[in-house]
């Protein structure tokens, strides 16, 4: 069983990462045979895609292919071969993982943009992630909950769950979300900072219990 775990918050110490490692801590003791792939987005950043990477979309469209162990046929010019070479690592850890985990905290009410270019990297036309589990853990300034005022913009956690269950053929992925972190700072949301801690401790039980599901589902696989 192998845990790929992606962090893209800007801060070292943030509410995602929290999260995110009592995620990988509760998952690894839950299966201790668990092998476990960490890449921090941030550190160094992933480059954005290029024109080249383009190509290499429009080849794969073309040729028709699709399989991942096909993708790096799509490579075939000088400029194309770069970037495929930014590209393999990134994507031999995805196609390693039985599970991964990407941690993102809500900037400007989308996901960072570190997350965003692993995204662009790895993803090609029509190909199938199969029976990997993706768990999305995030964290909110604010609150968008469904019902809430500012549902309408939340295009964070939204993005991602339709990103990978609604393009690539896995499962539906368990989402975890901590709201309010900015009570921690902004004084017109003072009042709300008891909910705020209340908020990431639910999201920690949250976590938890994802982990072990998470862990025992792959077992039974």
């Amino acid at each position: 069983m192998h845990l790929l775990h992606l962090d893209s918050s800007a801060r070292r110490d943030s509410i995602s990462r929290r999260l995110g490692e009592e995620f990988r801590s509760t998952f690894v003791a839950a299966e201790p045979r668990a092998a476990v792939t960490y890449r921090d987005l941030c550190a160094p950043p992933i480059p954005p895609i290029t024109e080249a990477w383009t190509r290499i979309c429009d080849n794969l469209l073309r040729d028709q292919i699709a399989d991942l162990d096909d993708l790096h046929r799509g490579a075939r010019t000088a400029e194309e071969k770069v970037a495929w070479a930014v590209v393999a690592p990134l994507l031999a850890e995805l196609v390693a993982a039985d599970v991964v985990l990407l941690t993102a905290p809500m900037y400007n009410f989308g996901i960072p943009a570190a997350l965003k270019a692993w995204i662009d990297q790895v993803t090609f036309p029509r190909m199938n992630l199969g029976h990997r589990r993706f768990v999305v853990v995030g964290a909110q300034g604010g609150s968008y909950a469904p019902g809430r005022p500012r549902a309408p913009m939340e295009h964070h956690l939204r993005y991602l769950s339709d990103f990978i269950f609604g393009h690539y053929s896995v499962p539906e992925p368990l989402t975890v979300v901590a709201e309010l972190s900015n009570a921690r700072v902004d004084p017109v949301l003072a009042q709300f900072k008891g909910a705020h801690e209340d908020s990431v401790a639910a999201a920690l039980a949250s976590v938890r219990s994802a982990a072990r599901e998470v862990a025992s589902l792959v077992e039974a696989r």
